[in-house]
């Protein structure tokens, strides 16, 4: 599970995966960031793209502009990049599931489906 210790989502996360008694391996993902050929692999198991799991409200977002970004396949590879290089923007929990699927984990209805 992607992980931010001081997130509430991550904590709901962690709590239910706990109560489930399934194994959870926490990455630190602000102190760990994934490479943008990582990030790239998540957002494929995530079926998404960056710009829907990207965090638009964070200063750094707003400092980058990020809002007026295009979406679309020609800036799909500086989306990843700019999150990689900027992990506070990546959406939280992102938790990779041993059957090779992933899912963000921000709301009761996703963690009812771990």
């Amino acid at each position: 599970m992607w992980n931010n210790p001081d997130c509430s989502k991550c904590a709901a996360a962690r709590e239910t995966l706990g109560a489930l008694g399934r194994p959870v391996k926490l990455r630190p993902y602000l102190t760990q960031p994934p490479s943008p050929a990582e990030l790239a692999q998540v957002l494929d198991r995530l079926g998404m793209q960056p710009w829907e799991i990207c965090r638009l409200n964070e200063p750094q977002a707003q400092t980058l502009g990020l809002a007026s970004w295009a979406r679309d396949e020609t800036t799909r590879q500086a989306w990843i990049d700019t999150m990689a290089a900027h992990p506070v923007l990546i959406q939280r929990p992102i938790i990779l599931l041993d059957d090779g699927s992933a899912m963000v984990a921000r709301d009761q209805e996703a963690l009812d489906r771990l």
